[in-house]
């Protein structure tokens, strides 16, 4: 396993021990970690949940009225180049 699977698989141990059901999926430049949360999360919960997906390279949250609330973390398979420094979103 790619070490971005091992970064991944062990933020979602750690999601899964807070109660978070995880899924975890490679993909071509990175591996992924989403979790389901529920509608109430303690202050407690949400302290370590945001400290698991500082791990990751990029994390954030999807949120709707229809799917309710995804966390979702992406560790990258390879270091960044330069060009990439500013981050995602980051153009020239």
């Amino acid at each position: 396993m790619p070490a971005s699977g091992v970064r991944a698989e062990a933020i979602a141990a750690r999601l899964s021990a807070v109660g978070l059901p995880t899924r975890v999926e490679e993909r071509a430049g990175f591996t992924s970690v989403e979790a389901e949360l529920p509608e109430s999360l303690s202050a407690e919960s949400w302290r370590e949940v945001l400290e698991v997906v500082a791990e990751a390279d990029r994390f954030g949250l999807n949120a709707t009225s229809l799917n309710g609330r995804t966390l979702w973390a992406v560790v990258r398979k390879a270091v960044p180049t330069t060009g990439d420094v500013g981050g995602p979103g980051y153009q020239r």
